[in-house]
């Protein structure tokens, strides 16, 4: 399988020791070498020749720094909390044509630090008592000054997947995807259920198929806004579909012979596969070359 998956691979230390020390976060913060990545909201800004774009820390600055992490040279990395009323879009289309740009480490690292300035743009408020929250643990976590609740940074699990019957794998499209473009079929984990329960149900929910034998492939952070894409494959017992249509517009059955000819980019291939940082390109891939 090609590694890394997209917005995996970032090179820093996290540094969670230094989050919660207040002298030590404090050294990291007057760092002359320390970095902080500029945002336009959550947008990336792009630098010079188009990767992401480091200052130095501004003093003048009033909004909270959140570490992202030590790189090996040990120079501290920040991103600061967006602030109040900034432009928040968790799926900008702008951005997803700005992506190729960046290297597969500065995805991972701008990834890491979109999902972070989105979660505490959410969370300014106390989801127990309504009070406003400040961040702690240096910018991974939110507390509550007036009923002292801590809130943390969450991820969404999302199961992906390609369920196979007969040498032939199951796609779909949503009504607002690109004209052609099909991708593995997707859906949130819910409350209660494994992710081998949770692959099942959404693909008799949203193609009516059974399965059986659910296995794990690869999983990859997605910060559109903050979930993470827990790849799987699965065996359907019969390919007859019944779509619901609230949720897949379109899908079909292909072999491998045409999944090749979707990544190869063929003019006639029967569909436009998924862009390279996307899981379900990864997911595609793994399968047609078996």
């Amino acid at each position: 399988m090609p590694l890394p998956l997209g917005f995996t691979g970032a090179r820093l230390d996290r540094a969670d020791q230094l989050r919660t020390d207040a002298a030590r976060f404090a050294a990291a913060v007057s760092d002359p070498r320390a970095r902080c990545l500029l945002l336009d909201g959550i947008d990336f800004v792009p630098g010079e020749g188009g990767g992401l774009r480091w200052e130095s820390l501004d003093p003048a600055d009033d909004c909270a720094l959140m570490l992202l992490g030590i790189d090996d040279g040990g120079i501290p990395h920040f991103v600061r909390e967006a602030p109040v009323g900034a432009r928040i879009d968790a799926r900008s289309r702008t951005v997803m044509r700005l992506l190729p740009l960046l290297s597969a480490e500065e995805a991972a690292l701008y990834g890491g630090a979109r999902s972070l300035v989105d979660w505490h743009a959410r969370h300014r408020f106390c989801a127990v008592c309504g009070a406003p929250t400040g961040l702690f643990r240096g910018g991974w976590g939110r507390r509550c000054d007036t009923c002292n609740a801590e809130h943390f940074p969450r991820v969404d699990p999302v199961v992906i997947m390609l369920a196979e019957c007969d040498g032939r794998v199951l796609v779909g499209r949503q009504g607002g995807f690109p004209p052609g473009f099909f991708s593995a079929l997707a859906g949130f984990v819910e409350p209660g259920e494994s992710l081998e329960e949770a692959v099942a149900r959404e693909l008799w929910e949203e193609a009516g198929i059974r399965v059986s034998d659910v296995s794990y492939v690869a999983s990859q952070p997605w910060p559109f806004p903050s979930s993470l894409m827990i790849g799987c494959r699965a065996v359907a017992h019969d390919p007859a579909l019944t779509l619901d249509t609230t949720e897949i517009e379109a899908a079909m059955w292909v072999d491998r012979a045409e999944v090749r000819a979707a990544l190869a980019g063929d003019m006639g291939a029967p569909f436009m596969a998924p862009p390279p940082l996307a899981i379900a390109r990864t997911l595609l891939e793994e399968w047609a070359a078996g």
